[in-house]
């Protein structure tokens, strides 16, 4: 199969889905239920996973894993944007019928962000070899503040682009609906809603520090990059929804992706002397996350809280 095809494939199911769920399911804002965002977290997985097997069978079993160690990777990392999520929406105080729509236009604008930096990483490294040596340094260093970190202390009201907007837009008072703009004696309007959105874009520039390394880490392919990251990009709102009240029992896991980190790190730095099979990377992963959940679950089952 030719490679339009398969990403006019990749193409048509994204941007079919992505009308289906705000112009149908998501018309009109409502809380989402945690039945819904975890039919939606399943319908996601299913199309992510059934993409990759389209890979696997058209473009042979070590894209197919590079598929899906790109994506595994990406999907675990992306828990760590929910604490983020949280974090801008307690700040800003949005209505939970209003949360879905933030993370939607907000991972909107994720795709072409993550699309930019990974055409610039790939370019980079094709060109000069030698930059996967500094990205891989980056990653290692990430990994380890990760793990000695004891609590991420984001504070949304120091974020450089807020601060502008705030001092250039004029803003509302109060939230209007779920509307990002409104117009009041022929001015036009942001509502704090939209203040939360530019937070959230904003932040996933930090996000994609250690993402995009990581990806290139395990591929140079900008197909199998791309399409693997924006699967799990998109599964990033239903999970949010799914299990963001559960993510303080998950007391491992990131210690868990600061070791995914480091591991995907040294493996780029050791690239010139063991390239690294794409089988092993990814057992290592799965096994990473499989035992800090596991982890965390022996946890909370022996440590009750009072």
């Amino acid at each position: 199969m030719d490679s339009w095809i398969l990403w006019t494939i990749f193409g048509v199911v994204v941007v079919g889905m992505m009308a289906l769920d705000l112009g149908v399911f998501h018309r009109k804002a409502h809380d989402v239920s945690v039945k819904e965002a975890l039919t939606w977290t399943g319908v996601w997985l299913t199309l992510g996973l059934a993409f990759n097997a389209l890979v696997w069978m058209q473009r042979g079993p070590d894209k197919g894993l590079e598929f899906l160690t790109c994506y595994l990777t990406e999907y675990a990392l992306s828990v760590d944007n929910i604490f983020v999520f949280l974090v801008i929406f307690t700040y800003f105080a949005i209505p939970s019928d209003c949360q879905h729509r933030v993370l939607f236009w907000g991972i909107l604008g994720a795709l072409a962000m993550r699309g930019l930096f990974l055409l610039v990483g790939v370019a980079l490294i094709e060109k000069f070899h030698w930059t996967i040596y500094v990205l891989g340094a980056i990653l290692l260093l990430t990994g380890i503040k990760l793990l000695f970190q004891k609590e991420d202390q984001m504070e949304p009201e120091k974020n450089i682009v807020l601060r502008l907007a705030r001092r250039f837009l004029p803003v509302t008072d109060q939230y209007e609906g779920s509307r990002f703009f409104v117009v009041r004696d022929g001015r036009r309007l942001a509502t704090p809603l939209f203040l939360a959105l530019l937070v959230v874009e904003t932040t996933d520039v930090l996000f994609a520090v250690d993402s995009v390394p990581a990806a290139l880490g395990i591929s140079h392919d900008r197909f199998i990059l791309y399409t693997s990251n924006i699967f799990a990009i998109m599964g990033l709102r239903s999970l949010f929804f799914a299990v963001s009240g559960l993510l303080r029992y998950l007391h491992y896991l990131k210690y868990g992706l600061s070791i995914i980190l480091i591991f995907i790190g040294v493996k780029m730095l050791i690239a010139h002397w063991y390239k690294m099979p794409v089988q092993v990377a990814l057992g290592t992963v799965v096994g990473i996350l499989v035992v800090a959940v596991i982890a965390s679950m022996i946890r909370t089952r022996l440590v009750r809280p009072e």
